[in-house]
């Protein structure tokens, strides 16, 4: 038993990843694609998005008030020092899998798996809760482009359930699907499939498209902004502060799926840091402009829950047309993020695929496209079931909590590699040696379980450890039994003397 417990939690080698990059993988191998202007255009597509356009106006209404802007200062920190980290590792590791690989580096495999099966609440489960959104979004701009002749029957454009916080209760709405948001994820799931320097110039046109929006919604809101209207900041007081980073911390989800794509990158030490840091970094100054422009158009509790950045702009005074032009920008962003959520989760599942913890299918990288179509059929078709079904609440909140729990992991994976493994190449790395790399972690762990403590419900968490338990049931019947790490002879391979490395057999 006990050697069974320690083959749990044994690292894999980060030199055996490198070499099986540089040989190959059984499923075939990506293409090396993307530069750094590639990868930072997909964290700001990844970035700007449902947060912005849509959690805003949610979040200002019913939880921070005008001090939203704080919520996303808040979320913003600890977003930058997890970043770093990412930047740091990826650098050290340039293998698809982000933090799940980072985590079996350092922590071994039963930690990893927990993260990757806790990513499907960041890729697929966000980029649903991004879907939710754009139906909104859809709904909005049909409507007020056709001068209010289109109409979505309700019906066929909410979930059919609701959360409701006072009764902490899910409610059945009546309705029964959202349409809108099952039918987009599944276009951009085929254009994905397609792949994925393909998907980087749609996601780069709708990046160029929604920065364009959202800074003419910040200059021409100023036109209509009353300095009247922040006032009370902090009508929910201490706690809707936090409780509004929670939310708002979804917003900036999505710069860490840079990572995953770390195999398709030409210099990946070089551009995934960059990446990285700089589309996190010119997001952050974005989102706080326009939290300051949105909560000055109208009273806190005034602005509309739905698209609400576009028909706040209009209520406040602003010509219907620059509002359906608002409107369209939000598309493009939403759109966006959805197809770079949906490119990172299928590279989870390769990467676990590859360790022999996920069946072999989802392994395999087509030879034509250079992309794991099953997997990004897989995921894609999931994740437009819950956009369907679920509200964009219940979906947000999922996401933060279970993004953060993976940021926990990956800021504690640094000093442990700084100190396992200091002569290994980093491309970039946080500034200090190890004792810096150690403040830097626990400053970051510290502010991740501030932000949780403060602004996490007991729902939410509650559903992100159902989930785990779920993961944890996967794992033992399959992932444990067919682990190449722990079961070397099940795939052909063989370990050396020190049973840390493995080299197929010949």
């Amino acid at each position: 038993m006990a050697e069974v417990i320690k083959s749990l939690f044994k690292p894999k080698p980060i030199g055996e990843w490198i070499e099986n990059e540089r040989h190959g993988y059984q499923g075939g191998t990506y293409k090396k694609a993307l530069t750094w202007v590639d990868l930072t255009g997909m964290g700001i597509g990844a970035i700007i998005g449902a947060g912005i356009f849509t959690l805003t106006g949610k979040a200002a209404n019913q939880n921070a008030g005008p001090a939203i802007t704080i919520s996303y200062i808040i979320a913003g920190v600890v977003c930058v020092f997890a970043a770093f980290n990412y930047a740091e590792l990826a650098s050290m590791i340039p293998i698809a899998g982000s933090a799940y690989t980072y985590t079996y580096a350092t922590l071994g495999e039963f930690i990893a798996w927990i993260i990757g099966w806790d990513l499907m609440l960041e890729y697929i489960v966000g980029a649903a809760g991004v879907a939710v959104g754009w139906a909104g979004y859809v709904e909005y701009f049909l409507h007020e482009a056709s001068g209010g002749s289109i109409n979505f029957d309700k019906n066929w454009s909410n979930s059919p359930v609701i959360w409701n916080e006072d009764t902490q209760a899910f409610e059945v709405t009546g309705a029964y699907i959202n349409v809108a948001a099952f039918v987009g994820t599944i276009v951009m799931t085929a254009i994905l499939a397609a792949g994925v320097k393909l998907s980087s110039y749609v996601v780069n046109v709708f990046v160029v498209i929604k920065v364009i929006i959202v800074l003419m919604f910040i200059f021409a809101g100023i036109k209509w902004a009353n300095p009247a209207n922040y006032q009370p900041f902090t009508p929910y007081g201490f706690e809707g502060v936090f409780n509004g980073a929670i939310i708002v911390f979804f917003a900036y989800i999505g710069f860490d799926a840079v990572s995953t794509t770390a195999q398709e990158a030409r210099n990946p030490k070089k551009d995934l840091p960059i990446g990285i840091i700089a589309s996190l970094g010119i997001c952050t100054i974005l989102y706080i402009a326009t939290c300051l422009v949105l909560t000055s158009l109208l009273p806190y509790n005034q602005i509309p829950l739905k698209a609400s950045v576009a028909a706040a702009f209009v209520l406040a005074g602003g010509p219907a047309w620059f509002g359906v032009i608002l409107a369209l920008g939000a598309l493009a962003g939403l759109t966006s993020v959805m197809m770079v959520s949906l490119l990172g989760q299928p590279r989870i599942f390769q990467a676990m695929a590859n360790d022999g913890l996920f069946p072999q299918i989802f392994a395999k990288v087509s030879p034509k496209s250079g992309v794991p179509v099953f997997t990004t059929w897989f995921s894609g078709i999931v994740c437009a079931v819950l956009a369907a079904v679920l509200p964009i609440d219940v979906l947000a909140n999922l996401t933060s909590v279970g993004t953060l729990f993976a940021f926990f992991l990956v800021s504690i994976a640094i000093p442990i590699l700084r100190w396992k493994e200091p002569e290994r190449e980093r491309g970039f790395k946080i500034p200090g040696g190890f004792i810096g790399s150690l403040i830097f972690s626990v400053i970051s762990c510290g502010l991740i379980i501030v932000l949780l403590v403060f602004g996490g419900t007991t729902a939410t968490v509650i559903r992100v450890f159902v989930w785990l338990a779920i993961g944890l049931v996967v794992y033992f019947s399959f992932g444990f039994r067919y682990s190449k790490l722990r079961h070397p002879e099940k795939w052909g391979l063989a370990t050396t003397a020190v049973g840390e490395e493995y080299a197929e057999k010949k």
